[in-house]
């Protein structure tokens, strides 16, 4: 498996600018996240925050109808929409005018977290990866449904940087997970370069690839595997998009900080009992001590 054109990166991690004294909310973008179906609804929550905690001056959350009156619970500093739904609590096809709607006041988009999967939602977030003209993020069950329609990952209007762990990722490519975990790199950035998109493969020590360059993330452990992590993730990845990083490099910073916060997490609670929550509780600490390490 041919990866002569990939270059290893070890530079740098990206910082975010400090911020200036005349802004305001809008000077940090607009993040639309795109999810949150009955049951599911914490999923969607947990992005949420982690979006406000990683700095997105709005962060709108675009939820089934009966799940908005939850998910506004579950935070005061993000706004909710409640869009058509199926019988089932599960956005229907009929909100997708609306979401693009949205999604045209957005800087930044990230689509998947408590989605759950159904023909209708398939349809969502195939549209939204074609049309949607800046930068997103697909993950969880807008990954798979990507991976119905693979002949579709080729065709977007704007960068994407798609965040699946081995299964999602060998739902995308036809691979055993065993496969995957035996030439995670190669994989990956076959796979970014031939879709043109940045991939965060996630797992002991991240894949981060454009295709062209790959970093390893050297954060994180194995408290981490715990539901909702992958959403906080998500999060944290958009509100950088939303501001402004390029791609790649957001999706390094934000791997990192995800990780940083976990490790905070850790040793201020024991690995056994870390939940996603407590990631999104020590992200500010993260920046502090990413900044400190930087020297920013």
């Amino acid at each position: 498996m041919a990866t002569t054109h990939v270059i290893r990166d070890d530079s740098p991690l990206p910082v975010l600018p400090r911020r200036a004294v005349e802004s305001n909310k809008g000077t940090y973008g607009r993040a639309l996240l795109v999810g949150g179906a009955r049951g599911m609804t914490g999923a969607i929550g947990l992005a949420g925050m982690a979006c406000l905690r990683a700095g997105a001056g709005l962060v709108e959350l675009a939820v089934a109808r009966s799940c908005q009156p939850i998910v506004a619970g579950y935070e005061p500093s993000y706004m909710t929409v409640g869009l058509a739904e199926d019988a089932e609590g599960r956005l229907s096809a009929a909100a997708l005018d609306e979401l693009c709607a949205l999604a045209d006041k957005a800087t930044a988009l990230g689509c998947g977290p408590g989605l759950a999967l159904t023909d209708e939602t398939t349809t969502i977030a195939l549209a939204l990866y074609a049309s949607y003209a800046r930068a997103a993020v697909f993950d969880a069950d807008a990954l798979n449904a990507l991976a119905r329609h693979p002949e579709q990952l080729s065709q977007h209007a704007g960068p994407r940087v798609l965040t699946p762990h081995p299964g999602e990722f060998g739902r995308l490519t036809g691979k055993t997970v065993a496969e995957i975990q035996g030439a995670r790199i190669e994989l990956a950035s076959n796979f970014a370069r031939q879709h043109n998109v940045v991939v965060i493969l996630k797992g002991h020590q991240s894949c981060i690839t454009d295709g062209r360059r790959i970093a390893l993330n050297t954060t994180g452990n194995p408290g981490m595997a715990t539901g909702g992590t992958g959403d906080v993730l998500t999060g944290i990845l958009t509100a950088l998009l939303a501001q402004g990083l390029e791609p790649y490099d957001a999706a390094r910073l934000a791997a990192h900080l995800h990780g940083l916060s976990g490790d905070l997490a850790a040793a201020e609670l024991g690995e056994t009992s870390l939940i996603a929550s407590d990631l999104v509780r020590h992200l500010p600490a993260a920046f502090v001590e990413h900044e400190r390490r930087s020297g920013a």
